[in-house]
C-alpha cells in the first residue's frame, strides 16, 4: 500500500450510491483520495430518491429530518440544498398537528421557547387525544428516558413498550402519543422496539434541547437533492461515478486489493483500490464481504417494511403540509403536490406513510386503495366530496433493518476482518436509528477510519 501522510494518491472504491456512499466518497475526496463510486441503480440516493410516473416525480418514500440531525444537515449544505435555498424546509419551532380517525379529536405537538423538557409542557398538558388522567402521567417516562443510556447493551435488550407500561402509561397513551414518534423513527412497533434506540430518539430529539425535534423535509423531489445535486458535488470533488454498475463479491484470492464490477452490458472491469468501502444495505454487504471477515453477524439484522400510499384528488383535501394520525393505519399524511411537479393548488396529491407495515406489506394495491380512500375520508372532511383520480403504492420491503430489542450487538463499526475493507450504512453502529442521519454519520465514520489506517493514525 502506497500510504502518504495526507492520503494523497490513494485509491478508494466505494460500493453503494446512497447517502452513506455519497458521504464516504466526498470525505475521502476532500482528503486527497482518488475515489470511484459504484452504484447498481441508474440513480443515486439509495432509498431516499425519486422516479418519474407520468407527469409526477415521485419519492420512493417520505423522508424527514430533525434539527438535531446535524450530519445530514451538513450534507444538505454541502450539496447546496439547505433550508435557505428553498429546496428543503426546517420548522422554526416543532409543530405537529394530530387527529384521531376514530373520534375526530385533535391535538398539536408544538414547542415553546422554554428549556427542555419544559418546552413541551403546554402541548402535553393540553394534548387533546388523551384524557387528563393519562396526560398527568406523561412526565414520568419522559424524565426516565432522560436518564436512560442509549449505549447500554442491557437497555438495548429491553422493549420500549414494556418500559412505557412500567412507567404507568396506558395503551391509549402508547398508541396516541409515544408510538406516533417511535414507530415513525424506528419503523417497528413499541413492544418490539429496542429501548436503547427509542431512548436515543426521545433524548436527542425531544428531551435534551428545546429545538432538537424541529421538523425538516424536502420541498422538491428527493432525487433533485440526492441524485442531481449529489452528482454535481461528487463531480466537483473529482469522484468518478459508475452507475448501473454492480460490484461482485470480494475474494481473498487476489494479492492486490481490487473490486470487480460489471456494467449494464455485462462488461467486467477490475478496479484497483487501496481501500474498499461497502456502503450498501446489510444483506448486500453480507454477500459482498466474505463471511470469515464479518465483524458481527450483521446479516441477521432483518428488515422492516414501509409502505407509501399515493392518492391524487381532483381538488385540495389537506390543509397544511402534513398531518399525523392515530387510530388508523394512515399514520402520517404529507402534501406532495408542489414537490411532485403537479400544477394547481396544494393539498391534491398526498403521500400516506405506513411504518412498521408488516401486516400490510403484501396487501394488493386495489385493497390498499379502498382502505386508504376510506381512512382519508374519515380524517379529512374535504376528501369525502373529492374525486379520487389515482392511487398507487410504493413498497420498501427492506426499508430499514429491524430495530428490535437485542439488535445492538449485531451492528458493526466501519472496520471489518478484511484488511482495507470497511463498512458504511445506516445499519452500522452509529449510535442512531436507521435514518438519513445515521447513513451520513456512517459515511463520515468509514472515511475517517480509512484515512487513519492508511496514515498510521488508527
Amino acid at each position: 500500500m502506497n500510504a502518504g501522510p495526507t492520503g494523497t494518491g490513494q485509491r478508494a472504491v466505494v460500493v453503494g450510491g446512497g447517502l452513506a456512499g455519497i458521504t464516504t466518497a466526498l470525505v475521502l475526496a476532500e482528503r486527497g483520495w482518488s475515489v470511484t463510486l459504484v452504484e447498481a441503480r441508474p440513480r443515486l440516493g439509495g432509498r431516499a430518491t425519486s422516479y418519474r410516473r407520468g407527469e409526477l416525480t415521485v419519492d420512493n418514500g417520505q423522508h424527514v429530518f430533525l434539527r438535531c440531525c446535524t450530519a445530514y444537515r451538513g450534507l444538505l449544505d454541502r450539496l447546496g440544498a439547505g433550508p435557505e435555498t428553498g429546496l428543503t424546509h426546517l420548522q422554526d419551532r416543532l409543530d405537529i398537528p394530530l387527529k384521531s380517525a376514530a373520534d375526530a379529536s385533535t391535538a398539536r405537538l408544538r414547542r415553546t421557547a422554554l428549556p427542555a423538557p419544559l418546552h413541551l409542557a403546554v402541548a402535553l398538558g393540553g394534548y387533546g387525544l388523551l384524557p387528563l388522567r393519562d396526560r398527568a402521567k406523561l412526565g414520568g417516562p419522559a424524565f426516565a428516558l432522560r436518564r436512560t443510556d442509549p449505549a447500554s447493551l442491557d437497555v438495548d435488550e429491553q422493549g420500549f413498550g414494556h418500559f412505557l407500561r412500567e412507567k404507568g402509561q396506558s395503551q391509549a397513551a402508547i398508541d396516541r402519543l409515544w408510538s406516533v414518534i417511535s414507530t415513525a423513527t424506528l419503523n417497528i412497533a413499541p413492544d418490539d422496539a429496542s429501548l436503547a434506540l427509542a431512548a436515543k430518539v426521545f433524548r436527542t430529539g425531544l428531551l435534551e434541547t428545546n429545538d432538537g425535534a424541529d421538523l425538516g423535509y424536502a420541498m422538491v423531489p428527493l432525487g433533485r437533492i440526492h441524485d442531481e445535486l449529489a452528482r454535481k458535488a461528487l463531480d466537483a470533488a473529482g469522484v468518478t461515478v459508475l452507475d448501473s454498475t454492480k460490484a461482485e463479491p470480494l475474494t481473498d484470492s487476489s494479492a492486490a486489493r481490487s473490486v470487480t464490477v460489471a456494467d449494464r452490458s455485462g462488461e467486467r472491469t477490475e478496479l484497483a483500490a487501496d481501500a474498499v468501502v461497502l456502503a450498501v444495505p446489510h444483506d448486500a454487504a453480507a454477500t459482498l464481504l466474505p463471511t470469515p471477515h464479518h465483524p458481527t453477524a450483521f446479516g441477521k439484522l432483518g428488515h422492516s417494511p414501509i409502505l407509501n400510499i399515493h392518492l391524487r384528488y381532483d381538488r385540495p383535501v389537506l390543509d397544511g403540509p402534513f398531518l399525523a394520525a392515530v387510530d388508523t393505519p394512515a399514520q402520517w399524511i404529507f402534501d406532495r403536490t408542489a414537490a411532485s411537479g403537479l400544477d394547481g393548488p396544494p393539498g391534491r396529491y398526498l403521500a400516506v406513510t405506513v411504518s412498521a407495515a408488516d401486516a400490510l406489506s403484501e396487501t394488493p394495491t386495489r385493497e390498499l386503495a379502498t382502505l386508504f380512500e376510506a381512512e382519508l375520508a374519515r380524517l379529512l372532511p374535504k376528501a369525502k366530496d373529492a374525486r379520487l383520480e389515482e392511487v398507487f403504492v410504493t413498497r420498501e420491503q427492506h426499508a430499514t433493518f429491524r430495530q428490535e430489542r437485542g439488535s445492538a450487538p449485531l451492528r458493526p463499526g466501519p472496520a471489518t476482518g478484511m484488511p482495507g475493507v470497511y463498512l458504511a450504512g445506516a445499519w452500522t453502529a452509529t449510535g442512531w436509528p436507521d435514518t438519513m442521519e445515521s447513513a451520513v454519520r456512517s459515511g463520515i465514520n468509514a472515511a475517517r477510519l480509512v484515512v487513519d489506517h492508511t496514515t498510521g493514525e488508527g
